[in-house]
């Protein structure tokens, strides 16, 4: 029997209030936003203020997300608004990817010089098992998903390694993150909704073009467990003089000057 108690589960204000504290925290551009499944469509459709896309019409989950993050829409899918039996249901549990897919023929000459490569990149791709009906998105401040499966934001480099920090300020923890390569979804809300663990991604070629995700953005996902793990972290950090934005001090300075700011009283 396991003896060590279970968090509490984050209610949906909660966590509205943990995205408020990181967007000040780390300035984020856009808002952080919720993902959750379900396994009944009449269930997702009871979410406040749901947006469905136009009948016949479909999106990648990609532009899903921006529309989310940018717009701050509350959106809902279901297979009949991504693209027929595509990684972009099969990594989120909607569907299984057709042979097609599978095969590797779709990206056989596109993103891979041979078939035996894509086929490679499909069979190591992190996927939901195809369980749901339907997927959920909406700004973590309209506590509508409640609570969300994961949440997600998208910032720079230097914001995502202080949140990270974060991560390992309480109860320190190595982190591996993955690279798929194109489909890069696939490590970030697919592989944080199969595994309800932290998610670094670099976003890849289908994001930037279809969903719009800037240059210098990276995106993390995480359960709502984490956020607030995070979020206490860069609290800490802040209190330590660790913050967003990085002062730069000038690679032609000696450093001893700002380093002693940080670690005096540890010689």
């Amino acid at each position: 029997m396991n003896d060590v108690a279970e968090a509490p589960a984050l209610d949906a204000k909660h966590i509205a209030s943990l995205a408020q504290q990181l967007t000040e925290l780390l300035r984020l551009r856009t808002f952080p936003i919720g993902m959750k499944l379900f396994t009944d469509e009449q269930e997702m459709a009871k979410v406040p203020g749901l947006r469905r896309p136009t009948p016949g019409k479909t999106f990648s989950t990609c532009q899903l997300v921006t529309q989310a993050r940018i717009a701050g829409f509350t959106m809902g899918i279901t297979t009949a608004n991504v693209p027929g039996l595509s990684n972009c249901g099969g990594v989120i549990g909607l569907n299984e990817p057709s042979e097609l897919y599978l095969s590797g023929r779709k990206f056989e000459g596109v993103w891979f010089e041979n078939r035996e490569a894509a086929a490679l990149h499909q069979a190591q791709m992190p996927r939901v098992p195809a369980l749901y009906s339907g997927l959920a998105v909406s700004p973590l401040r309209s506590a509508r998903l409640d609570p969300p499966d994961i949440c997600l934001f998208y910032a720079n480099p230097a914001q995502m390694i202080l949140f990270i920090n974060g991560l390992q300020w309480k109860s320190y923890k190595r982190f591996d993150f993955s690279v798929t390569g194109e489909s890069a979804c696939a490590d970030s809300w697919g592989k944080a909704l199969r595994d309800r663990a932290p998610s670094l991604s670099i976003p890849c070629y289908a994001e930037r073009r279809y969903g719009g995700v800037a240059d210098d953005e990276m995106l993390m996902a995480l359960p709502p467990a984490d956020l607030a793990t995070a979020v206490e972290g860069l609290l800490g950090l802040s209190k330590a003089g660790l913050r967003y934005p990085i002062m730069p001090y000038g690679p032609q300075a000696d450093p001893g000057e700002g380093m002693a700011k940080s670690y005096a009283g540890k010689s």
